[in-house]
């Protein structure tokens, strides 16, 4: 009875997917599972069913991930069902774990080698075997070719052709990159140390060249989940077929929608193939969404709708559980500062009307865009933390390049143009302002540095903060620059304007303006607004998500040339609509700065303006704050898609969706609209379209404010209209809103 009340518990409030993947035989079970669809429940509620049922023991179960913090939410998400002995970990983890135990049967009594926390200074080393002279950037780019490598099962002979055929964009030529490589693993033996995918290597050779370290193994696990699946890479499944040794007592749940590190060797093809794998498997969809509110939801199948490729064909349409909620809001800015002074504005009114700063997030693509809202965050006093890096002043290249600038204001001529004396400075630290290099880290590293000029230009435009920060505001205005020292001595006499070395010249005065924010942004660590990529943000939510930045060229970025490599940036964008669970904001700027070359906004975001954003509102000019325009996300009230065709948003549905039309109501609302028009000698279309009329019908407004979501009423409109219209919805007839007079048949 005990064990009934159990089970009936585990299975209460699952919704029929959720139950149906809990209760599958044993065997191989694929979980398509969307965002915000409930996985985790799934999945260790499958585990407790089948262990409180005593079909297994929890001690022969083995379920790995990919993140520590989600192994340690599965174990503590079983412990409070009841389950114990399940053995939730990181394939890391766990392969590291039997390593360890074994390690005195596979290498004949000897104790495990030494685990690498880091490849670089080997890596350092190894290129300079290679003939190459490579900085930390490069080698930590050259260290990620490694691990993608070894990851995807590749030799160091294998590389050149491999990354050729994998069209890697490598730091190196590839067969230089290779060459480094085959350095590496020599250092690496010869220091006696193993890296981790030597671990997970050594952990699939110990169970397939080890009959006796596979039998114990398979003896103790027999029942296998994978969290993530669409995140596995080629060395990861060589390893859960190990584990397997031919079984298929698996599940696997995963999102191939949410693939977006194929970068580093993970691949969904296990994901999308494993019911060629496993003719036999239960395939499950979770599509239900519990994290966000239908308005979000549409807008994120309407994203992923366009997909394209392998992982397209797995895609899932989302179905919103929670009540409506505020439509996503897409803006555009005249330029990126006025972009995050606006976001950073919006996230002190959402926390000073109540939503914790912890629950709003600033997702961007790339890490080097981070600065900017930092310094916008900081003047309005909002408290940020950065996720998954490290602050912009924080960050190496950052420190050393105003080491750099700091040393070149004596050696710069007072009248050398700013930006010139700051490229040429950076030229000390390894910058030019051509091209950026390949390889990720190097990348990033380039365009950080970049940040820095794209600043002083800004400055030297008048754009900058630098005037605004010495005429001094009160600091107490979130909108101004807080106050800060003069460059000039104020002992010295000097004129802070007449370019002598006490800081007149404007490289000095720029000095001064990086250290000033610096200052502000080494605040003690506190809890705030997270800054993060969209990379970082996966697996994470809140209720407030800005997604920025959001233009052609930074996404999908530049370096992303192949299909492939497209789609794989519009999953990037679904990632972050995906993290809100309520609120969401779209912004792009039209220009980096003030005055710049115009951009696209980005290609998948379908409702977007594609001008380059040229067209301007009615006024024919920017808004306050340097906002051009404000664009509302119009989903369908039924299935919430996204709604494109002008007919369809005027509706409030998609054209497939059943209509609701109140046919009585349609019909008075006809001669109602027959007798004003003439009455007041117009055609009947002027007062309402037979379109409007069958969305009045159908969309009954009880307020103002409803009719004005109507897309073609406007204030106008319901100042003439608006009271007959709300009273015929309420069911008055048409004789008490018109005189009663004759009017000729409306055809």
């Amino acid at each position: 009875m005990a064990v009934d009340s159990a089970v009936a518990r585990v299975l209460a409030g699952l919704d029929p997917e959720q139950r149906t993947a809990v209760t599958a035989p044993a065997g191989p079970v694929c979980v398509l599972a969307g965002a915000g669809t409930g996985k985790t429940r799934a999945i260790t509620h499958r585990i407790a069913y089948r262990a409180l049922s005593g079909e297994i023991a929890g001690r022969h179960v083995l379920a790995v991930t990919f993140t520590a913090r989600a192994a340690a939410e599965m174990r503590a998400r079983l412990t409070g069902l009841g389950v114990a002995g399940v053995q939730a970990r990181t394939f890391h983890a766990a392969a590291l774990r039997q390593v360890r135990y074994f390690a005195p049967r596979l290498l004949a009594g000897r104790a495990m080698p030494e685990l690498l926390d880091s490849k670089v200074r080997l890596v350092t080393l190894a290129a300079g075997r290679a003939g190459l002279r490579a900085d930390r950037t490069a080698a930590r780019d050259l260290a990620g070719e490694i691990e993608w490598a070894k990851s995807s099962l590749i030799e160091p002979a294998e590389y050149a052709v491999a990354a050729a055929k994998a069209a890697r964009d490598t730091p190196y030529e590839p067969a230089k990159v290779g060459e480094v490589f085959t350095a590496y693993e020599q250092l690496k033996r010869g220091n006696g140390v193993i890296d981790f995918e030597d671990m997970l290597r050594a952990a699939v050779w110990g169970i397939e060249e080890h009959p006796d370290v596979a039998e114990q193994i398979r003896a103790q696990y027999r029942h296998f989940v994978v969290d993530e699946y669409q995140d596995v890479n080629p060395l990861q499944q060589r390893l859960l077929e190990a584990w397997l040794g031919g079984r298929d007592d698996v599940t696997v749940v995963g999102d191939a929608s949410q693939t977006i590190y194929s970068f580093t060797g993970a691949t969904s093809g296990y994901l999308v193939d494993f019911g060629r794998t496993f003719r036999d498997a239960v395939l499950v969809r979770l599509v239900r969404d519990y994290r966000s509110t239908p308005q979000v939801v549409g807008l994120a199948n309407a994203v992923i709708q366009q997909a394209r490729g392998t992982e397209a064909r797995l895609r899932l349409k989302l179905l919103g559980q929670r009540p409506p909620g505020p439509e996503p809001d897409v803006r555009i800015f005249t330029d990126e500062p006025a972009e995050a002074a606006a976001v950073a504005a919006r996230c002190r009114q959402l926390i000073e009307t109540g939503t914790p700063a912890r629950e709003i997030a600033v997702l961007f693509r790339t890490n080097a865009q981070s600065e900017a809202y930092e310094k916008a965050l900081a003047e309005a006093e909002v408290p940020y933390v950065v996720q998954g890096a490290e602050r912009f002043f924080e960050r190496a290249e950052i420190r050393q390049a105003m080491v750099a600038l700091r040393s070149a204001v004596r050696a710069t001529p007072a009248d050398t143009p700013l930006v010139t004396a700051v490229v040429e400075a950076l030229a000390a630290v390894g910058w030019a302002p051509d091209a950026p290099p390949p390889g990720g880290a190097a990348r990033e590293r380039w365009e950080a540095l970049a940040a820095l000029v794209k600043l002083a230009e800004e400055v030297a435009a008048g754009a900058g903060p630098v005037d605004a920060a010495v005429a001094g505001g009160s600091g107490s205005d979130a909108r101004a620059a807080p106050t800060r020292p003069s460059t000039a001595d104020p002992g010295s006499g000097t004129d802070p304007g007449s370019g002598t070395e006490a800081g007149g010249s404007a490289l000095a005065d720029f000095c001064a303006e990086l250290q000033h924010r610096a200052t502000q942004q080494h605040a003690p660590t506190v809890e705030g607004v997270t800054l993060a990529s969209f990379h970082s943000a996966k697996g994470l939510e809140w209720d407030a998500v800005f997604l920025v930045g959001l233009a052609d060229g930074t996404l999908p970025t530049s370096y992303a040339r192949t299909p492939d490599q497209i789609e794989e940036e519009r999953r990037l964008l679904y990632v972050g609509v995906t993290r809100a669970r309520e609120w969401l904001w779209l912004s792009y700027a039209a220009a980096r700065s003030p005055g710049g070359r115009l951009r696209r906004p980005c290609r998948f975001l379908p409702q977007l303006d594609r001008s380059g954003g040229e067209r301007r509102g009615a006024a024919g000019s920017a808004g306050r704050g340097g906002e051009r325009r404000r664009t509302q996300v119009v989903s369908c009230r039924i299935c919430g898609a996204t709604l494109l065709a002008g007919t369809d948003r005027k509706l409030g549905r998609c054209a497939t969706c059943p209509s609701d039309l109140d046919e009585e109501l349609y019909q008075r609302l006809r001669e109602w609209r027959s007798r004003v028009a003439a009455e007041q000698h117009v055609p009947a279309y002027v007062v309402f379209t037979d379109a409007t009329l069958t969305a009045l019908a159908e969309r009954r407004p009880e307020r103002s404010e409803e009719l004005l979501a109507i897309a073609g009423i406007g204030p106008r409109k319901i100042g003439l209209y608006g009271g007959a219209v709300i009273a015929l919805v309420g069911g008055a007839s048409v004789e008490e809103l018109t005189p009663k007079k004759t009017f000729p048949e409306e055809p």
